[in-house]
């Protein structure tokens, strides 16, 4: 086990603040794993952090990013949920195994220190099995922007076979949103401000795709996609003014998951086609423990691969951040060791 290791650090919020450096390999302590990590995914809410903090006070220096790929190669004593060699990957809220959200479930990658380093330590109960049909790459983009996706649809939607669903933009949890709902039989309408994107959501298996710039009103194209029934699920990406838009597109006691911040943290939306169409409106921040687990084994079962936009060196972040900048198709990654 080497001494020394490399990681990111934030000292101030700013890119310009960023640096990689040497620190010591941490030692796990009781109920704790040392896990090996193999790639980081980001996710916009990594890119906010680097940013401003989303608000927050910075505990410097911080590291950034939450989505874990790796191997335990360390255990502590009374460590016994993993064994050396197994395949594992952080989760999004540590300490949320089920149940109500807390508070105190404070997220990886700030405040929490994060994970983009060679070598991190975690609380046992931390970390869930990674699927066995995916690799490290692939595996990392789960923790946030997958489960995320699944506990709008799955976890809190039921989500069935027949349904509609509406799915944002062409990022991670748009594409896993379109991937889900596909494997239960659902039907699949994207809307993106691009056509290629579109065609390649398509391609992806959506049933249909909207060009948001060429059809402001897109709520209103739903509607006539869908014969006048409107969309079961919407998974609401963007925030602001958008959310009319959404339930122009909803259907009778359809459900619209709250979960992008693109347009800012405000939202906006009359108040009639809310009560008319006994809309749900509900709030989305990743999700649970045992909803990732049972997430995972359902990828395993299904085959379903998740969408890798590109994957960086551990030592070009900087050009990862950027690559969110300009709006993936999917995940970006970072590789941190082979």
């Amino acid at each position: 086990m080497p001494i020394n290791m490399q990681r990111w650090e934030l000292t101030r919020y700013g890119r310009d603040h960023l640096a990689q450096v040497d620190a010591v390999v941490p030692t796990p302590q009781k109920n704790e794993i040392l896990v090996r990590v193999s790639a980081v995914a980001l996710n916009y809410r990594d890119k906010l952090m680097v940013e401003n903090g989303m608000g927050m006070a910075l505990d410097a220096p911080l590291v950034p990013a939450s989505d874990m790929a790796g191997e335990v190669v360390g255990l502590g004593p009374d460590a016994t949920r993993f064994q050396l060699g197994d395949r594992v990957l952080s989760t999004f809220f540590p300490g949320w195994h089920e149940g109500a959200y807390h508070p105190a479930y404070a997220p990886l990658g700030g405040p929490r220190p994060g994970m983009l380093a060679e070598y991190v330590v975690l609380d046992q109960e931390w970390a869930v099995s990674a699927p066995r049909s995916l690799d490290a790459i692939q595996a990392s983009t789960l923790p946030c922007a997958a489960l995320t996706a699944w506990f709008a649809l799955v976890e809190n939607g039921k989500l069935h076979a027949g349904q509609t669903v509406v799915v944002q933009g062409t990022g991670g949890v748009a594409l896993f949103g379109l991937q889900f709902a596909r494997a239960h039989g659902a039907r699949v309408i994207v809307t993106s401000g691009s056509d290629n994107k579109l065609s390649r959501a398509l391609s992806l298996g959506a049933t249909h795709g909207i060009n948001r710039h060429a059809m402001p009103a897109w709520g209103t194209q739903v509607q006539v996609l869908t014969g006048g029934s409107g969309a079961d699920h919407v998974l609401e990406l963007v925030g602001g003014n958008n959310l009319a838009q959404s339930l122009e597109a909803l259907a009778q006691g359809g459900f619209i998951s709250q979960i992008g911040i693109l347009e800012g943290f405000e939202m906006t939306a009359p108040v009639g086609p809310m009560l008319q169409k006994r809309a749900t409106l509900q709030g989305i921040g990743v999700g649970h423990r045992r909803a990732f687990e049972d997430m995972n084994a359902a990828i395993d079962h299904l085959g379903i691969e998740p969408v890798i936009d590109s994957v960086f060196a551990f030592s070009d972040l900087p050009m990862a951040l950027e690559r969110l900048d300009r709006g993936p198709f999917g995940k970006v990654v970072v590789r941190v060791s082979d």
